[in-house]
């Protein structure tokens, strides 16, 4: 797997943790179940399928009787991610989050009810409101079919752990498209300086978004440079005569989880989840009104807060912390730089694929990639010192 780093592009001027991935933030676990299957023409419920789903464990312990502060931010609303009126309500995720395809949202919803009822009492104290959010891969997968199934969500929470995150066309982000180039799963973090927490962010994309022409690399107009006359963009196959009426090229969403062990309150997840957008629109994003763009920020900071659960607490009052406002603009810095490269990440990490009716997504060829980024003095010679 190539990432970014990998091909001398370095994104801002913040220091990343030990694997540049989400899986820094410590207890931090990602799994994948991916489902590639068939090739031809579209037959709905046959396939050809790519597709699947990833998870994120916010901790090591009981994910979800052991509740984690959260906040949320919508840049554009065209999508979905289940229980986040909980946490607007009281601030807290209790359990995994999943990422999948527009269409099976509510399969992997259930399916994370089921994993959790296995090892809880049912009929008792438990309840679950999870976590689930999509993007559409409609150009390349049957995502009609609905071929993900409650099986694919044990697979991937099975396969979550920590270290080294699989990227590109993984789980969630098979099917996935990004400024008309391969997409899909991406994951970068940054460490702040001890003087102000030396606190980890830690992100996680299922980037699925944007045009061509937008495309931008740490300032530089790839997108410009490498157009879809150069290498195709995979709607103007869908153009040509596939099966399904063509959406706008662009159209698209992108799911991004931020995590970080920083003690913050919920108010404050929501103001690192906002910064999102920012790393987004560094890349060239502009939250379309086709886009669901849809941020999750949880914090493991504080523990041992009161659970989502009908068991008796016998606490009046807890103690919590929280990161001083005066400082946290290095979080919001962490996050921006975070999301920008893990969205090249994903497009960097992803490889080329052909799904239905033969329509064929392109990865961004690195050594194209590369050219242009040391034409603008931004690439490996400036890395280098060169």
């Amino acid at each position: 797997m190539v990432r970014a780093r990998d091909l001398g592009i370095v994104i801002g001027k913040g220091q990343p943790g030990p694997l540049n991935a989400i899986t820094d933030v410590p207890g931090v676990r990602v799994g994948h179940a991916t489902i590639v299957r068939g090739d031809g023409p579209l037959v709905v419920g046959e396939g050809p399928v790519r597709t699947g789903v990833t998870m994120v464990v916010p901790h090591g312990d009981d994910v979800f009787t052991d509740s984690v502060y959260a906040g949320s931010h919508r840049l554009n609303g065209n999508g979905e991610m289940t229980g986040l009126e909980w946490i607007r309500e009281v601030g807290l995720l209790s359990g995994p989050i999943g990422i999948t395809n527009t269409h099976s949202v509510g399969i992997v919803h259930d399916g994370m009810i089921r994993n959790a009822v296995r090892t809880h009492p049912r009929g008792g104290s438990f309840w679950s409101l999870t976590v689930a959010a999509e993007t559409w891969d409609g150009l390349l997968n049957d995502t009609d079919g609905f071929h993900v199934t409650m099986d694919h969500v044990d697979e991937a929470l099975a396969a979550a752990h920590g270290g080294l995150v699989e990227e590109g066309n993984m789980g969630g982000g098979t099917g996935m498209v990004c400024h008309e180039f391969k997409g899909g799963i991406g994951t970068a973090s940054r460490v702040v300086p001890e003087a102000t927490g030396g606190w980890t962010v830690g992100v996680l994309v299922q980037a699925n978004y944007g045009h061509r022409d937008l495309l931008r690399v740490d300032g530089v107009p790839v997108g410009e440079a490498i157009p879809t006359t150069e290498i195709p963009s995979p709607y103007d196959a869908v153009e040509d005569g596939g099966q399904l009426k063509a959406p706008p090229p662009g159209s698209g969403s992108i799911i991004v989880i931020v995590a970080t062990d920083a003690p913050l309150l919920p108010h404050q997840c929501e103001r690192l989840a906002q910064r999102a957008g920012l790393g987004i629109a560094r890349m060239g994003g502009t939250g379309g009104n086709s886009s669901g763009d849809l941020f999750l920020c949880f914090a493991t900071g504080n523990r041992g807060l009161p659970g989502i659960t009908f068991a008796d607490d016998p606490r009046v009052a807890i103690d919590v912390r929280s990161v001083n406002d005066h400082i946290i603009d290095g979080l919001f810095s962490a996050t921006i730089e975070s999301t920008e490269e893990a969205i090249l990440n994903a497009l960097v990490a992803a490889e080329t694929m052909t799904g239905r009716d033969g329509i064929t997504a392109h990865a961004i060829p690195h050594d194209r990639l590369v050219e242009v980024m040391d034409r603008y003095g931004r690439g490996t010679r400036a890395n280098q010192g060169t």
